[in-house]
Parts: structure tokens; C-alpha cells; sequence
């Protein structure tokens, strides 16, 4: 029987959906098309009904999952309390359960040597949920000009991208977690430094 035009929208938002969890546990290379298609409860074969290739799959569960990312960070900054909009996007981006869950995690720090080497539209991809996330930080930044606000936010987004991937790197418990808090304290410091800064202090 033939499926509706909702069923099959429904169908491959799942599919992208389980190879954004699959490709961040995985890598791109390690995840078969097979492995998305059981994950999404769905036989291999019908995988060519709703994707032409694996890139063009890969290209849209990246862009998703950078899109997860900016989501979860705009949560964060809406329930940061009595800290600064800032700092809780940092918190909750260096926090160890974002560093222990891999499948819905950050796909710069779980995919970042691979998507270098991705196509072009994958990279794309990536990079306006990148300037997005850039952007909302951007947003939160104390400086008068546009121009530095984004220079610290590029910066803060670097920090906390190769903070992450090397606290999953190291095998001491330990050296990974004192990787998140260090890298969080500079950024505060930074940030500190640069309020004091505009204010002439």
C-alpha cells in the first residue's frame, strides 16, 4: 500500500534523525546505511525511496544535529537564573553529561577531523549552524562593537568545541573533567577581563 505524503515526510525526518545520533556515536565512516535504517526501525532497502546517496543523508543529519545544538543552547540561555545568559551556555555545553552522551551531542566535537573532510555541502551545513550558534553567543556579549562581540564569541565557541573533544580523548577521569572546568573559568575570566576593560577599570 501506497504510504501518504505525511507517512513519508514522517519516515525520513526519523531516518535523518536516527543518522544524527548514529553518525555522532559512530563517525561518518563507521556508520553503515544499514545501521541508520535498523535505528529508524526501517529495512535497508528503502533507504533510496527518501535519499539519493549516504552524503546527501549525511548532510542533512549534520545540519540537524548542529541545529539540536543551537536549540539546546537557547533553552540554556532561557533558564540560566541568577547566572549570565553567557555562562550558561558554557555550562551547559562543558557540562560532563554532554561530554559522556556522544549520540546527541555536539557534532564539531564529535565529528570535527571528519566533517573537515566532508563534501561541501556538508561543511555548509555545518557551518550556518556554526555562525548560528556564533551568532546567539554574539548576542550575549558586553562589548559596544559588533565586531569584537563576534571575534570573543568565535573564540568562546573554539574553546568549548576542542574543550569537549579532548576531554573524550584523554583517558584519565580526572584530566577530562579538570579539561571542561579550566576551560570554563578562562572563559569567565576572559569575559570578566573584557567587561573591565570597557568599563576603564
Amino acid at each position: 500500500m501506497k504510504k501518504s505524503k505525511a507517512e513519508t515526510t514522517e519516515t525520513r525526518r526519523r531516518i535523518v534523525e536516527m543518522a544524527a545520533r548514529e553518525l555522532r556515536e559512530k563517525g561518518i565512516q563507521a556508520t553503515g546505511l544499514a545501521d541508520v535504517m535498523a535505528a529508524a526501525g526501517l529495512t535497508h532497502g528503502g533507504f533510496y525511496r527518501h535519499f539519493g546517496s549516504k552524503d546527501q543523508l549525511v548532510t542533512e543529519a549534520c545540519g540537524q544535529g548542529m541545529e539540536s545544538l543551537v536549540e539546546k543552547a537557547e533553552a540554556a540561555s532561557s533558564r540560566c537564573g541568577g547566572k549570565s545568559t553567557f555562562e550558561a551556555i558554557v555550562g551547559s555545553y562543558l557540562d560532563p553529561k554532554h561530554r559522556d552522551d556522544r549520540a546527541d551531542g555536539c557534532p564539531l566535537a564529535g565529528l570535527g577531523s571528519e566533517l573537515a573532510r566532508s563534501t561541501e555541502e556538508t561543511r555548509a551545513a555545518v557551518s550556518i549552524g556554526l555562525l548560528r550558534l556564533v551568532g546567539l553567543l554574539t548576542k550575549q556579549s558586553r562589548r559596544r562593537k559588533r565586531e569584537a562581540a563576534k571575534s570573543d564569541a568565535l573564540f568562546a565557541v573554539s574553546a568549548l568545541v576542542g574543550a569537549v573533544t579532548l576531554s573524550r580523548i584523554v583517558i584519565d577521569p580526572q584530566l577530562s573533567t579538570a579539561i571542561l572546568s579550566a576551560t570554563k573559568n578562562h572563559l569567565a575570566e576572559a569575559r570578566r577581563a573584557g567587561v573591565s576593560r570597557r568599563l576603564g577599570r
